[in-house]
């Protein structure tokens, strides 16, 4: 639904399906080409947490700025802390309010 809400909003989005790809498609872009990433926590492969935890690690200019959001149902204060501790921006509750998203990105970019 993210990615539906934010292409109807004219975000020009790239769409992988686990944290490995995620970290893939970020590593291998050209600097400065993301502005934002928004990461499920519970992905396959390798999940947020260590897709984030990874992208922080890579030896690039934006690794350590670029914004990440966590995506997750998982809203205890414990979850959350994890989820800063990885690297993450901004923790999104689900389900998404997405003016809470729009909000966000805004105030982030």
């Amino acid at each position: 639904m993210a990615r539906t809400i934010l292409e109807e909003k004219g975000a020009k989005v790239t769409w992988t399906t686990n944290g490995k790809e995620a970290l893939d498609c970020f590593e291998h872009s050209p600097v400065g080409f993301f502005d934002i990433i928004l990461i499920d926590v519970m992905m396959p492969v390798m999940d947020g947490l260590q897709a984030t935890r990874r992208i922080r690690a890579l030896a690039r200019p934006d690794a350590a700025s670029i914004p990440i959001f966590a995506m997750t149902a998982n809203a205890f204060q414990e979850n959350i802390q994890k989820i800063k501790d990885a690297g993450f921006t901004e923790h999104l509750s689900k389900p998404l309010d997405y003016e809470v998203l729009a909000r966000k990105i805004f105030e982030t970019l």
